[in-house]
Formats: C-alpha cells, sequence, structure tokens
C-alpha cells in the first residue's frame, strides 16, 4: 500500500502565539511498513494546551517536538495497515500521534477502542480519552478527596476541569470553579451543579478575596490547570493540610520571556501544604477501566461534557488559538 497525506510539522520554536511560519504544512509518502508498524486513519486529533508547551525547548514531562518533527497530538482512527501483532485492519484506536491525516506508529501508547462501542468515536479524544482520564484520576487518586472537601478548580469550564468538578461532586465535596466568562460561569453553576463559581477575569486583581468569599472555610484541595496569578491567590486560601494538585500551567504557555515563580510560594510551608504533579501517563494500564467507570457514570447521567469540533485540517493552527484566547469551552478537536 502507497498513502501520501498531509502533516503539520515544527518548524520553529513559536514565540508568543504560534503561528504559520512556526508550525508548518508538507505531505509525506508512507509506501511499505516495517515489521511491528501500524497505520492509523485519523478521523479526530486533540487540541490541547500541553502541546503549546511541548513546541519550546524547555524541559518538560515529554521531550521537546524536534524541528522537523510532525506535532505531536492524540489522535483517533481506524488501524487501514498493519504487521503489528496486537494490531488488526479495521481496529478502532486512540493514542499519541500527531496532526496528520494518517500516523505511522509501532503501537507505542495505543489503545483499542471496545469492540462494543455505543459511543461517537470522537468520545476517545474527549471524555474516554487523555483528557477524561485525567480528570478521572487526578480527582479519584490523586487528590486524595474525601467527602466534604471543599475543591478549587481552576479552568473549571475547561475539559478537564468540568469533568473533574463534577466527578468531585458525585464524591460529596463542595466545589468552585474558575472560569473566563459569566456564560461558562453560569453553565458550571446552573447545569454542572458547581457549588460556586468566580469570573477570574472580572475579578482581576482581587481574585484572592473573590476565592476567599466562596470559601470562607479554606481551600482543601487546589487543582490547578493554570498557574501564574490563578495560583497565588489560591495559595493565599489553602487550608492547614491542604493538596495542590498540579495539572497545567496554561497562563506561561505562549509566554516570551522568563515567567516569576508563585510569589506566595511560602504557604505552602505555612499550612502544610503538599504540591503534586499529576501526569496521566502513569495510569496507562488503569486507561481501560477508567474509561469503562466515565462510560457508567455518562449512561447513568452522573456528568456531562461539552466539546468542539473544528472541521478541515487547514484550519488546525486557528482551531488551536482558541485554546489561549478563551474562546471554546470544554474538550477541543479536529475532524481531519
Amino acid at each position: 500500500m502507497s498513502i501520501q497525506y498531509k502533516q503539520l510539522y515544527l518548524h520553529q520554536r513559536p514565540i508568543g502565539n504560534t503561528t504559520d511560519d512556526d508550525v508548518r504544512m508538507r505531505t509525506v509518502n508512507v509506501d511499505e511498513l516495517a515489521d511491528g508498524q501500524l497505520l492509523i486513519k485519523n478521523d479526530y486529533f486533540s487540541l490541547d494546551p500541553a502541546i503549546r508547551g511541548w513546541m519550546s525547548a524547555e524541559p518538560n514531562y515529554m521531550p521537546p517536538i524536534g524541528l522537523g518533527e510532525v506535532v505531536r497530538s492524540s489522535t483517533v482512527g481506524t488501524v487501514v495497515e498493519s504487521k503489528h501483532s496486537d494490531f488488526a485492519v479495521g481496529d478502532q484506536v486512540y493514542g499519541l500521534n500527531g496532526w496528520e491525516e494518517y500516523s505511522l506508529s509501532d503501537g507505542y501508547f495505543l489503545t483499542k477502542v471496545p469492540a462494543d462501542n455505543k459511543f461517537p468515536l470522537h468520545y476517545y479524544l474527549s471524555i474516554f480519552g487523555a483528557v477524561g482520564l485525567t480528570a478521572y484520576f487526578g480527582i479519584t487518586d490523586s487528590a486524595e478527596l474525601k467527602a466534604g472537601d471543599t475543591l478549587l478548580m481552576s479552568a473549571a469550564a475547561g475539559a478537564v476541569g468540568s469533568l473533574g468538578g463534577q466527578l468531585a461532586k458525585n464524591m460529596g465535596c463542595r466545589v468552585v470553579g474558575l472560569a473566563g466568562t459569566d456564560e461558562k460561569c453560569q453553565w458550571l453553576k446552573d447545569e454542572l451543579g458547581f457549588d460556586g463559581v468566580i469570573n477570574y477575569k472580572t475579578e482581576s486583581g482581587n481574585l484572592e478575596a473573590a476565592i476567599r468569599a466562596e470559601c470562607p472555610d479554606g481551600v482543601d484541595v487546589f487543582f490547578d490547570n493554570v498557574g501564574g496569578e490563578t495560583l497565588d491567590a489560591a495559595l493565599l486560601n489553602l487550608r492547614d493540610n491542604a493538596r495542590i494538585v498540579f495539572c497545567g500551567s496554561i497562563s506561561s504557555y505562549n509566554a516570551s520571556e522568563p515567567v516569576p515563580g508563585p510569589y506566595n510560594y511560602w504557604q505552602i510551608l505555612a499550612k502544610n501544604a503538599v504540591v503534586k504533579g499529576f501526569l496521566v501517563s502513569a495510569y496507562f494500564d488503569r486507561f481501560e477501566s477508567g474509561a469503562a467507570a466515565l462510560a457508567e457514570l455518562l449512561v447513568d447521567e452522573k456528568i456531562d461534557f461539552k466539546y468542539q469540533i473544528v472541521e478541515g485540517f487547514d484550519n488546525t493552527l486557528s482551531a488551536f488559538h482558541k485554546l489561549f484566547d478563551g474562546s471554546n469551552t470544554g474538550k477541543l478537536m479536529l475532524k481531519v
């Protein structure tokens, strides 16, 4: 089989927002597979803030995307050719590949969609994929939540934040979310059942007091997707023995200069708090059970989620920018 397809590759390291000079398009060919390889026709690929971090040369939890390499991303699609013993033609799979129409894979970090799947395929990039599993394992395991705890969630209207907040509510916790528009805040409270919401943009400069008003007894767990000023405000509202689950730092991904560390870091000592870095990859051997648990919650209508699908390969970068200007709600994906 000979396949020609388009992919987006990293031409140069972005400074600030990613541009067409940083990420460029090319056409590649696959003429023959080596033993242990498979070829996947991608139906959807993921648009996540973490991808911007991987474009940087700074040390990260994954190696930086090399110049000339395809932009790394989660994808979901169908195996069209295979010389891999674990995957057959026709298998639907999701895992870590790239911004491309097809992906050549050696099976690394690749999971089969269940044969009896009754959900849309793109769910395996959202609620059943890395995003949903980040929320699931971050809340049910890493955060060490117990009934009655107060959880403060940043980027609460995002894919991880909105699911994580609902999971914490199902565990009997009080949940307060931070989001960037009144519309998002209303959705979190009226439809997802968050106990409190804060528009961090209208409360800019007074965020510490706004958090204190919504969390008068303090915060037991801060689930941090943002970093920066939001983290600083949260640090001043911790309860004794609080936990901070450090999941992301979207406020700094497009920074063109070094970003100062938290000014209020000393509160970690003052409140005997624990900061835990969280990577969903550590739970890879539990992905199938986590997805099954989320499916059960979804069927029982105990969780809800939003997603946005942008169509057309050529629209990838303009869609990617939605993550950083606040114009998307929920999980953002591109339909190839």
